[in-house]
Parts: C-alpha cells; sequence; structure tokens
C-alpha cells in the first residue's frame, strides 16, 4: 500500500484524532532532538574541537539527513518498534491509547529536560506505548519476544559503549603516546568533527526510525491495515520527523550538551574521538541488528568509560548515578502513565 500524503488527510478526515497523534509524535521527535541528539555533539564541544553554535546546526543537519538515508537502506528498528506491541481490536480506542501513550512519553521528557538530565526519549516512547498497549489489550498487548530486544539494547548500548571506549582510548593513546601533542591536534580537533557529524547522523537514523514509526502505526491503525510493513514509509513522512529532529536540537540542545560532557568528566581530545568511536560502532550495530537504543546509554557510557581508563577518581559518578537513577525510573513512570492516561482517555471519549 503508498501512502501518499493525500490519502493521509483523508484518513484524517475521517479519524481527527489521526493528526493529534501525528502531532504528538513530531512533538516527542522534537524532544528527542532537544536532548538525545545534543549528546551527539556534546564530546566534541567539551573538547572544544568545535564550538556550540556551529555543532548544534551540524547536528540538525545530520540528524535531518540520517533518518532519511538511514530508512531506504534498513528499517530493522522501525519492525522491532511495530512488533513489540499489539493495538489491535477497536480502531478508536486503538488511536485513544496510542495518544496517551504519546502524552505520557512528551510529559517524561519535558521533566527531564528541566532537570538537565539526558534520560532517553526512546524508552520514553517504548514505555508510553506499552502502557497503552496494556491499557487496551491486558498484558497480551506486549509481544515478549519482540520486547526482549529493547532490553538487549539497553544492556548493549551501556556495556559496548563503556568498554568500547576503554579500549578504543588505550589503542589510540599507545600509538600517540611519542608523538608531540601540538602536532596531532588539528588531526584529532577534525576527526572529531567528522565523528560527530557521523554520530549525529546515526541518532537520526535510530531514534528518528522509533518516531516515524509510531506515526506510520496510527495512520496504519486508522486504515485497518494489520501489516504495517506492508505500507512503507512515505517520503513525506521522513522529511515531517526529520525536520522535528533538527528543529529541536537547533532550540534545545544547549542544556543537554553541559550537562553530559562538560558536567561528567574533563576530557581530551583523543578521549573525545575515543568516546564518539565508540558510541558510533554502538548505535550502528544496533540500529542494522534491529535494537532500539538510546544515543543518550550510549554515549554517556563511553564518556564515562574513556574517563575511568584515565582515572576512575576523575570521573563525576554522582551525575553519572543520577542518569542512571532516571534512565531506570522511565519505564515504570512512563509504563504506568501511559497506562493511567489511556484508561482516561478511552473512558472519556471512548
Amino acid at each position: 500500500m503508498t501512502l501518499t500524503f493525500g490519502a493521509f488527510i483523508g484518513q484524517v478526515l475521517a479519524n481527527p484524532v489521526l493528526i493529534i497523534i501525528l502531532l504528538l509524535v513530531l512533538g516527542v521527535t522534537i524532544i528527542s532532538g532537544a536532548t538525545d541528539a545534543a549528546n551527539a555533539i556534546a564530546v566534541s564541544i567539551s573538547t572544544r574541537a568545535i564550538s556550540p553554535n556551529i555543532a548544534i546546526a551540524m547536528a540538525a543537519v545530520c540528524n535531518f539527513v540520517g533518518l532519511i538515508v538511514m530508512t531506504y537502506i534498513t528499517t530493522a528498528v522501525a519492525e522491532t518498534m511495530f512488533n513489540m506491541v499489539d493495538f489491535s481490536g477497536d480502531t478508536h480506542a486503538a488511536l485513544l491509547s496510542l495518544c496517551a501513550a504519546m502524552v505520557a512519553a512528551i510529559a517524561w521528557g519535558i521533566f527531564c529536560w528541566i532537570m538537565g538530565i539526558p534520560a532517553s526519549k526512546s524508552h520514553s516512547l517504548i514505555a508510553g506505548i506499552t502502557g497503552g498497549a496494556i491499557a487496551l489489550n491486558g498484558l497480551g498487548g506486549v509481544v515478549v519476544s519482540e520486547w526482549l530486544m529493547v532490553v538487549y539494547g539497553m544492556v548493549f548500548s551501556l556495556v559496548a559503549g563503556f568498554l568500547l571506549a576503554q579500549i578504543i582510548v588505550r589503542i589510540i593513546s599507545r600509538i600517540f603516546a611519542r608523538f608531540d601533542r601540538n602536532k596531532t591536534y588539528t588531526g584529532f580537533r577534525v576527526t572529531q568533527i567528522c565523528c560527530s557529524a557521523f554520530l549525529a547522523f546515526m541518532h537520526g537514523a535510530q531514534d528518528g526510525q522509533k518516531f516515524m514509526s509510531i506515526a506510520l502505526l496510527g495512520i496504519a491503525l486508522s486504515f485497518g491495515v494489520d501489516d504495517i510493513s506492508t505500507m512503507g514509509f512515505p517520503l513525506w513522512l521522513m522529511v515531517a520527523c526529520s525536520l522535528a529532529i533538527s528543529l529541536g536540537t537547533a532550540v534545545g540542545g544547549k542544556r543537554i550538551i553541559k550537562h553530559v560532557a562538560m558536567d561528567m568528566v574533563d576530557l581530551q581530545q583523543y578521549q573525545g574521538v575515543s568516546a564518539d568511536f565508540a558510541t558510533i560502532i554502538t548505535l550502528f550495530v544496533a540500529t542494522m541488528t534491529g535494537m532500539p537504543v538510546s544515543t543518550s546509554h550510549a554515549s554517556t557510557s563511553a564518556i564515562m568509560g574513556v574517563g575511568s581508563a584515565r582515572n576512575p577518581h576523575k570521573v563525576r559518578w554522582g551525575i553519572a548515578g543520577s542518569m542512571v537513577g532516571a534512565w531506570i525510573l522511565t519505564f515504570p513512570c512512563c509504563g504506568v502513565l501511559g497506562y493511567a492516561l489511556a484508561q482516561l482517555f478511552m473512558l472519556i471519549f471512548g
């Protein structure tokens, strides 16, 4: 089925709640751009390889390109998002539950942004739609075999980011141990800028697909389509979600940038390159295998890995601990909120 923009408008006229879902998806995508996307450029700014304003502009462009390009290469992450929950049943109730899930994810994201904590918007989204699906279809609304990909992704992003960063920074340290630090400055600076650009590209590929998949899920529900993979991602939807991520990055990135790299640990440029390389590898592997992971998780773990490789006492573990606490709370908080709001929406508007 080819989903043209005209067909979408026609369906909106029949199901006005659909436009609300799209606006909510774009809203949570903007929040992701303001928080998670900022992690892609935080390290290069903390090492002063690039100025904040230029880095934010670069990230906004790369987020836009990353979502569109990677969607043509693989939709594995989107397929996981499609298959992990079951919103089948009454179409109107399903759309209301999906609305509730989006509201829950946005509410949690705004709270974390106000607090300056880079909590995962991906996991907020996953928790919210899980709560909404349970409210609609009970525990049968969760497809456990697919939902486990989220758990695998969480563990993988934390472990791989941390260990890869430690390995890479040690290799780079040995290779350049006898080099004059002043002579390597330009090389590391350029490398880190390139890494930040590709990291922003991968964030668009990962997180953009997650949010875009929920928009397509809502559209599919309104059309009564069970197999979402047959619809495909229309270019207009890709562009809309890409622009939303870019807008969020341009507007709200600076607050998270300061908290992630500048407050957690002081990095030199070769360490910044190591952290970025580790995060890129982690995100690429996860994207190709269909594991929904958080840029915040991968980036923060890599920063901690680099810092602990040099001197564990130089890492401000208290800040890292507060982030981990936020990550752990995301699933129950957003899940319960999504469930409660779905029940409320179905009661009021059902």
